[in-house]
């Protein structure tokens, strides 16, 4: 990676994306505990208030959840690609569409009895 693309990258996206790897890659998974703040400041040479800003991050976009006093976790459908989460929606949005299929054949039937 050069300097300059390195740069482009705030400090605390670095950590987001590495958050957000190791959870694809099933190093990270459901209900798993985080390092502390601290321990993550040190691993990534950043200040905690960075650390405490791509955890923000990671909540809002659903990857962790935070308990006050016990640290930060791995959420149970973090670790859910987002292939499986548009599969699933797309069967259920096909099971829907069967059932009023289904509905609106007995309307028919009914109409033309």
């Amino acid at each position: 990676m050069s300097l300059m693309s390195n740069e482009s990258v705030q400090p605390y996206q670095r950590i987001v994306q590495d958050v957000r790897d190791k959870i694809r890659s099933g190093r990270l998974t459901a209900g798993t505990k985080l390092p502390s703040t601290r321990e993550l400041a040190d691993e990534y040479g950043v200040a905690p208030g960075t650390v405490q800003r791509a955890l923000a991050e990671l909540r809002v976009g659903g990857l962790i959840y935070s308990h006050q006093g016990r640290g930060s976790f791995v959420t149970e459908t973090a670790s859910e690609s987002s292939e499986d989460s548009t599969a699933r929606a797309l069967k259920r949005l096909e099971d829907q569409v069967s059932d009023l299929v289904a509905r609106l054949e007995k309307i028919e039937k009914g109409r033309n009895a």
